[in-house]
């Protein structure tokens, strides 16, 4: 294999941009999402609460038909645009496409709010009716959500404009943030040469062995970041007054109350979690300040956060990263290792860090080929080798439920159970080589991998949960500033981190290139990590006592993660996750691997 990070290979599905094939497709969702409409006007509408129980069962059961064909084909080409616009956001032609696509998606929106409050006036006969089985009955559990959801959608005509205006409003501000961030790049002096970085290779400098160099980029960060302040804030507050407008008309109580129905968990849970969260913020303190005693200071610059201690020649090539991992998830079980060795040889992994292309990393299903993709940005450090694993566990999962046969409506996954693999792999990974260990330098460099992660899914999502919360409370009456929000930001961290980070050097634009916050589909996409993170603990505890045992009832708990809320799931392993005990016992696991970390 090269030495270069490679470029994923999506040519099965497509052979390029201009392939017939995919413009017949996107012409394909067009013309159903009609036929759909008309079906609904000249047949199902008639079909009434009143009417007998076998008839609501055929009528729902055609909708589902149609609604998986349409969502396998549409999911599979926004998938395929989407890994040109994540890439490469100088492709006009790319851009292009996407933004014709997102027209023909307003189509097929609109009728599925119109079967969403057709399916709503059955919700009462529904237990009758789906008992009779066929596609409406396989369906039981996303029809009932479907129906208990459509109490919340404002009239068919207004939800209808808020699907067209979508485009021109909260899905432009979206990528405008995508577009500014991904396209801003600076000059840095990097091992004595003046290189152009984009924003994501500097961000990554946060982990360079020199410390002279993490506070240069940390320095040229925030400059760079104060340069285009004001496009992202009014990216922002574009955003969160769309949401806040339409919450409102559709009676939600408030920002909360839609992030909790798609995660499928109630506020007794997120308060369990984040109370037990809260109450470890000093021992992820003691972390902090254990940290920055080994750089002689009191308390935590940003620079700092995620530097390196220990061995920290520690690096790999991307090839040594895919036998590291393949040799790990082979002592979980065969099939995963199998699963990813595939990911890799087939090119499932973008993971250069280049000009254009987003920061972060994700992976997403291209379901008609029944694969994924993963983005990430290479850098040779452990952290991004972990972050290999938890998205190729994101890609397991997806293998799971395509393994099952599962439809499109069955495999809607919230996110608080989408981390559920992830988690799992990169835990794999680290405890695997952790147990191994007998270097102390080596064992502070695994440990401090593994921190900077906790305390980013602990306490910097906490932070990113206050900011959000403050945002939507604040946006509800005025616009805000950037200043505003940059101290918006720093009271989160403040709030969080404590004493452990310096107050002079947080990090105020945390805001600006976190593109969750920028998604108007997905507000408060922080909390379903740290439910994720937290839970895989759980399991993966479970797992050491079950051992190969465990496996079998994994991989259905992966399969079937679409088809019930998550206490239902969790219920199967014996766990409840609105006991605040769970999570404390989860985060006590955290806990020893930080007194381990103050001992050395």
């Amino acid at each position: 294999m090269s030495k270069t990070p490679p470029h994923w290979d999506l040519s099965n599905v497509y052979a390029g941009l201009d392939s017939p094939e995919l413009t017949a497709d996107i012409a394909w969702v067009r013309d159903a999402s009609a036929a759909l409409q008309k079906l609904y006007e000249d047949e199902l509408k008639t079909v009434t609460p009143e009417a007998p129980a076998e008839e609501i069962n055929s009528a729902i059961s055609t909708v589902v038909d149609q609604l998986n064909a349409i969502i396998l084909k549409f999911a599979t080409i926004r998938a395929y645009l989407h890994s040109y616009v994540t890439t490469d956001s100088y492709n006009k032609e790319a851009l292009r496409l996407a933004s014709e696509f997102d027209q023909v998606m307003v189509g097929f929106r609109n009728v599925n709010v119109v079967l969403e409050a057709w399916i709503g006036q059955f919700k009462a006969r529904l237990p009758e009716v789906l008992a009779l089985g066929n596609s409406a009955g396989e369906h039981a559990f996303p029809v009932t959500e479907i129906a208990e959801q459509s109490q919340y959608l404002m009239s068919e005509k207004e939800e209808i404009l808020a699907a067209e205006l979508g485009l021109a409003g909260a899905s432009a501000w979206g990528k405008l943030q995508g577009t500014v961030t991904s396209q801003k790049s600076v000059d840095f002096d990097l091992d004595g040469e003046i290189q152009s970085l984009p924003m994501p290779a500097l961000i990554n400098l946060h982990a360079h062995p020199d410390e002279n160099v993490r506070r240069r980029a940390y320095e040229t960060e925030m400059a760079a970041w104060k340069e285009v302040k004001e496009p992202l804030a009014a990216c922002m507050n574009g955003i969160k007054g769309w949401v806040n407008t339409l919450n409102a008309h559709r009676g939600r109580v408030d920002a909360l109350a839609e992030p909790l129905d798609q995660a499928r968990i109630d506020r007794e849970t997120l308060d369990a979690m984040m109370s037990a969260m809260q109450d470890s913020f000093p021992t992820f303190e003691r972390y902090f300040k254990a940290k920055a005693a080994r750089f002689g200071q009191e308390a935590l610059p940003w620079w700092n956060l995620f530097a390196p201690v220990g061995k920290s020649e520690m690096t790999f090539t991307f090839d040594e990263a895919r036998e590291f991992i393949l040799e790990n998830f082979g002592k979980f079980s065969a099939e995963l290792r199998d699963f990813a060795q595939g990911a890799f040889e087939n090119n499932w992994i973008d993971a250069e860090q280049r000009s254009g292309k987003r920061g972060g990393a994700f992976c997403m299903s291209v379901p008609a080929v029944k694969e994924s993709r993963i983005l990430c940005n290479f850098d040779g450090t452990l952290d991004q080798v972990i972050t290999i694993a938890h998205e190729l566990g994101h890609g397991y999962h997806n293998f799971n439920m395509f393994q099952a046969d599962k439809t499109m409506l069955q495999r809607e996954t919230p996110m608080t159970m989408a981390e559920t693999a992830s988690i799992m792999c990169e835990t794999i990974v680290f405890n695997a080589i952790l147990e191994n260990v007998t270097d102390p330098e080596e064992e502070l460099t695994l440990l401090e991998t593994a921190l900077i992660g906790d305390s980013q899914v602990i306490v910097d999502i906490y932070s990113r949960f206050l900011f959000e919360k403050e945002v939507f409370e604040r946006r509800a009456k005025a616009e805000l500033n950037s200043d505003e929000l940059c101290e918006i930001m720093d009271r989160a961290q403040a709030a969080t981190y404590g004493a452990g980070l310096d107050p002079a050097f947080r990090h105020p634009y945390m805001w600006t290139w976190k593109p969750h916050y920028y998604s108007a589909g997905l507000s408060f996409y922080n909390f379903p990590y740290a439910f994720g993170m937290l839970f895989g603990v759980g399991l993966y505890a479970i797992y050491k006592q079950r051992g190969a045992a465990f496996v079998p009832d994994y991989k259905k708990l992966l399969s079937s993660t679409g088809e019930a809320p998550a206490a239902e799931l969790a219920a199967r392993f014996g766990i409840d996750i609105r006991s605040k005990q769970f999570w404390a016992d989860s985060l006590a696991v955290i806990a020893k691997r930080i007194d381990r970390y103050c001992e050395l």
